[in-house]
Formats: structure tokens, C-alpha cells, sequence
């Protein structure tokens, strides 16, 4: 019973931090920033997270401010 409630917290902790990560995009959608330059970074972020072993980098980071490993 309490894997599955884990599961489901774990799945609303997902969701929840996908949900920031819009946010924060469309913030940008609004800033004026060069597409090449935007496109870039994001491009970047997708090599890094898509070389990580087990975590993605996001988590990662996040993981390593709540101070949690």
C-alpha cells in the first residue's frame, strides 16, 4: 500500500516540477532572447541530461539543493 502511495506522490512530484519547467519557459517566451542563443541552451540541456546516468541533471540539482543526498 505505501509503495503505491509513494508511486503516486513520486508520479505528483514529477508532474509538479514538469509544471515549473513550463512556467519558467513561457517567462522566457516573453524576454527578448535571441532564438538561436535559446535554442542553444536548450540543445545543450538535452546532451547533458541524455549523457547522465540515472538522474536526469534537473533532478539531480534539485536533489543537491534540498540537500538531500
Amino acid at each position: 500500500m505505501s509503495t503505491s502511495l509513494e508511486s503516486r506522490l513520486n508520479h505528483l512530484i514529477h508532474e509538479l516540477k514538469e509544471i515549473k519547467k513550463e512556467i519558467i519557459l513561457q517567462k522566457f517566451g516573453k524576454i527578448d532572447i535571441p532564438k538561436n542563443k535559446l535554442n542553444a541552451w536548450i540543445d545543450l540541456g538535452k546532451k547533458v541530461t541524455s549523457r547522465w546516468d540515472g538522474l536526469s541533471a534537473v533532478e539531480e540539482i534539485v536533489l543537491q539543493r534540498e540537500k538531500t543526498l
